[in-house]
């Protein structure tokens, strides 16, 4: 198994991912990016809800809260072999993919994206819904931090296009 983010040191040490919860899911679900970024990421209510649907089709998602000690700082969402509509990018079908991803506006630029990631990444390294091949993900065409924090750690793009985002593969195996 490929080791992503091997020597990466984290800034933020009391980092974690919680799973969502009736207890945070407000709170969770109130978190914002800047107004110019609304057009790269749906709004955490969203992917709450398309997570619990997700499950309740007998498919794997997990949409976590990030947190900063008792701060939400974030919001991560992740599925497992869950795409089947018209036009998935193949790279999707059969691997562990991050939906979502973001970090709270009043916290960005501190670090907080890199850490997160290295939290999901080790996460879904875990193999919580059987093991897998590749990890995959994908931005809005025009996020550039989006695009650049992904390919600093090891995703390339494979070719394939989801409407207007970008499908990235990260070969785990």
């Amino acid at each position: 198994m490929k080791e992503v983010m091997k020597d990466y040191v984290m800034k933020h040490k009391n980092l974690r991912l919680e799973k969502v919860t009736t207890e945070n899911y407000w709170e969770l679900g109130h978190l914002c990016v800047k107004k110019e970024q609304e057009t790269f990421v749906g709004p955490n209510f969203y992917g709450m809800a398309y997570a619990y649907a997700t499950v309740a089709e007998g498919k794997f998602a997990q949409a976590f809260g990030i947190y900063d000690g008792d701060e939400a700082v974030g919001f991560a969402m992740i599925g497992h072999n869950s795409y089947a509509y018209e036009g998935c990018p193949e790279a999707c079908k059969h691997s562990y993919d991050l939906w979502r991803f973001m970090i709270d506006e009043e916290v960005q630029e501190q670090g907080y994206g890199r850490d997160a990631l290295k939290l999901l990444l080790d996460y879904m390294l875990s193999f919580p819904d059987g093991e897998e091949d590749t990890i995959t993900t994908s931005y809005t065409k025009g996020n550039t931090a989006a695009m650049n924090l992904y390919l600093s750690v090891g995703f390339a793009p494979n070719g394939e296009e989801d409407g207007d985002e970008v499908c990235l593969v990260l070969p785990i195996k």
